[in-house]
């Protein structure tokens, strides 16, 4: 085998364990990626029931609902072009409130068409907005910059 020869099968032996080794990362990978929707694109492209998504937008004006056990919160979410219940068990963040900007983590049931949540997170200050929730608030025209 002339040396040209051997530096191409080296090459293309190298080329193939690359692509073996980032094919094995996106396998491993597929269980821990997260997935962010909007209201409205949520609804126009459900996720598979039983999978974990984020869930961004805004707490809907007059929609919190508090349960007698003090720990169960439902609430609608927008984005501007459509509205989601959420329901949470558990305790909420300090800033969580009516038109705040918030993303929740948790699964959507495709049978009753409920986000239930296992993590809210809102917002730390006025200016601050999650870039994933902002990007689908100026998408859905629902956003206005600060001047």
């Amino acid at each position: 085998m002339k040396r040209k020869q051997q530096r191409m099968l080296f090459l293309g032996v190298l080329v193939a364990c690359f692509a073996t080794a980032a094919v094995l990362v996106l396998i491993a990978l597929e269980d821990t990626v997260t997935f962010f929707y909007s209201p409205a694109s949520l609804a126009e492209t459900p996720a598979t029931d039983g999978k974990e998504i984020r869930l961004g937008g805004l707490v809907v004006e007059g929609s919190i609902r508090r349960s007698g056990d003090g720990l169960t919160t439902s609430f609608d979410l927008t984005d501007g072009l459509a509205s989601m219940t959420v329901i949470h068990v558990g305790i909420l963040p300090d800033l969580f409130r009516e038109g705040q900007g918030i993303v929740a983590r948790g699964t959507l049931s495709e049978t009753t068409g409920v986000f239930q949540a296992v993590e809210v997170l809102a917002k730390h200050d006025e200016t601050y907005m999650p870039p994933e929730v902002a990007e689908a608030l100026k998408d859905a025209g629902y956003w206005r910059e600060d001047p």
